[in-house]
């Protein structure tokens, strides 16, 4: 069992997959980290854009183990990688609904501004997928996120605050 965060600019009071965009690294879904100070930075940006609104983390605890018995489609990518870089990419380039991938959850590192621009630079051409990689893994400190892309996977995250 671990303990995820959610930061925004209000509290959930229940997960609406509707509300997502596409373009975002592991796709349109709900994203959680196992990190609260981070989740809170996250949200603390979000409300610097908006009026009336406050920075607002909510927690679930999240059962991998039940998930995969259950038959949900985990994709886990350990570290900066080839395969993780491409998937970002594949991902953030489908700006539409359809999904770019069949996994219900996937986790892995963030892409934060840092890796964004440098995955911008590989899209770009002028990096290689080896460059991006020893870039990234260089000057990046490797956070995790949690994807959550179906409400069959949702059904896994129990809302504790």
């Amino acid at each position: 069992m671990i303990i995820l965060h959610h930061g925004s600019y209000t509290g959930i009071d229940s997960i609406d997959l509707s509300k997502s965009k596409p373009g975002k690294d592991f796709g349109k879904g709900f994203y959680l980290n196992p990190d609260y100070d981070q989740a809170l930075l996250w949200a603390e940006s979000r409300v610097r854009t908006l009026q009336d609104s406050k920075p607002t983390v909510t927690s679930y605890e999240f059962d991998i183990d039940r998930a995969q018995q259950a038959g949900i489609k985990v994709k886990v990518f350990n570290d900066y990688t080839a395969e993780w870089a491409e998937f970002v990419v594949g991902n953030r380039r489908n700006t539409s609904d359809i999904p770019y991938h069949t996994f219900d959850i996937v986790i892995g590192p963030i892409a934060d501004d840092n890796v964004g621009r440098q995955i911008q630079l590989y899209m770009q051409g002028y990096w290689s997928i080896e460059q991006l990689i020893d870039r990234i893994k260089y000057t990046s400190k490797m956070s995790m996120q949690y994807f959550f892309g179906s409400v069959e996977a949702l059904t896994y995250l129990t809302k504790i605050s």
